[in-house]
């Protein structure tokens, strides 16, 4: 049976929908989350109610046994080894597209998140553009360098993750340049968002220029004075929980919305059961931020893995050691606290954590959590039913279905 479409519901919602790319979708973003958090089951199913689906780049080889199996038995110091791991992730990146390129069937937007901050960002691009997505987007810092990249795939939406109005000023200015602008924005609120943020230090998350009512109009403003008022969507991300959340987002300048955590907690999620568990039964007061091992600010839950982390940080930064080989052999980062020895780092590997995490090893694990409580409290829904609650009004946030 087929149930009918989301979109005749937008307008009786008191909301609008969002264009982009000759599309017209749901005003609603599935963030990308890695490690394996958002891959194939995720984003086609976003995709197929018509609404944006997004597929997170990074080791996504985790979902292949074969692709795994392939470096299994390898050592550390095997020369080779990271350029088996490299490969395996890229085609792990392209059967995912395609699984959910499928489960789509041709409806809503998929799109593919890149981390600025991993080595393997060029080619994750590359891979994405070859397969057709239609949307790039690219966060954990700023990704000037994005239009030469797409340079040959001018049809594909560029979509950087900015949080603040000078961010945007900055990368604006630099795309111009280079002949191109960006076809969406999305403004992540780091006070509010999960997994890696947007601002300097921890002490940052809290600062009023990254408040909706600062920059949305600001940006809003900065694409007039550009000529495209109406031309760029900007999406904004974090403290998304109900259908007024998003209207009032609206009505200060944004097109749409984005939500993460509230996606984990689906039928669809690609995590492990007992990662969704996790995500839909932790509190805010259950939530830490604490500076990754990517240098960034990172808000999690707290497990038994991080509380025993957090307890030896002050300790392993005294100690970090100058570059060192990675205990992966992958060097997943472009930079890494622990391998480069940088003492105000994070000193673990996060590799290894978000795959625990992957896999609901909450002694093992870190688990990435955005701020405020959850559509549906602590119940496991389907992706259809979060669409729909996020598009009645007047529902409280933790009614169950």
């Amino acid at each position: 049976m087929t149930l009918p479409s989301l979109l005749d519901r937008v307008e009786s919602a008191g909301l609008r929908p969002l264009t982009l790319g000759g599309r017209q979708l749901l005003p609603i973003v599935q963030g990308g989350m890695g490690v394996g958090i958002s891959a194939h089951r995720l984003a086609g199913s976003v995709a197929a109610q018509g609404a944006w689906g997004t597929i997170a780049s990074v080791d996504l080889r985790r979902h292949h046994p074969d692709l795994m199996a392939r470096s299994a038995g390898m050592s550390d110091g095997d020369a080779g080894k990271k350029a088996v791991i490299e490969q395996a992730n890229q085609e792990a990146l392209t059967r995912e597209i395609r699984q959910a390129r499928a489960l789509s069937g041709g409806r809503g937007l998929l799109a593919v998140n890149v981390m600025r901050a991993v080595s393997d960002y060029a080619a994750s691009v590359r891979t994405a553009l070859q397969q057709g997505v239609d949307a790039l987007v690219v966060g954990a810092g700023l990704p000037l360098d994005l239009p030469e990249l797409a340079q040959d795939h001018p049809d594909t939406a560029l979509v950087p993750i900015l949080s603040d109005a000078r961010g945007v000023a900055l990368l604006w200015k630099k795309w111009e340049r280079r002949g191109r602008i960006p076809a969406a924005i999305v403004i992540e609120h780091p006070g509010h968002a999960a997994g890696h943020l947007g601002a300097a230090r921890v002490a940052d998350l809290g600062e009023a220029r990254f408040e909706f009512e600062t920059v949305l109009p600001a940006v809003r403003q900065h694409l007039r004075d550009a000529g495209v008022e109406g031309r760029v969507p900007l999406i904004a991300a974090g403290g998304v929980r109900r259908c007024e959340d998003i209207q009032r987002l609206q009505s200060l300048g944004a097109d749409a919305a984005q939500l993460g955590t509230a996606f984990v907690v689906t039928e669809e999620c690609d995590a492990h059961p007992g990662f969704k568990q996790v995500l839909a039964e932790a509190r805010d007061e259950d939530l830490v931020e604490f500076t990754s091992v990517a240098g960034l600010p990172a808000r999690a839950v707290m497990t038994p893995w991080l509380r025993k982390y957090l307890k030896a940080e002050e300790r392993l930064q005294a100690v970090a050691q100058l570059k060192q080989r990675c205990t992966m052999a992958f060097d997943c980062l472009s930079q890494c606290g622990l391998r480069d020895g940088l003492k105000g780092w994070g000193q673990f590997c996060i590799d290894q954590r978000l795959a625990a995490a992957l896999r609901g090893e909450t002694a093992k694990g870190l688990f990435f959590r955005g701020r405020g409580g959850l559509p549906f409290g602590n119940q496991i829904t389907s992706v259809r039913q979060l669409l729909e609650r996020l598009m009645t009004p007047g529902v409280p946030v933790g009614t169950p279905a």
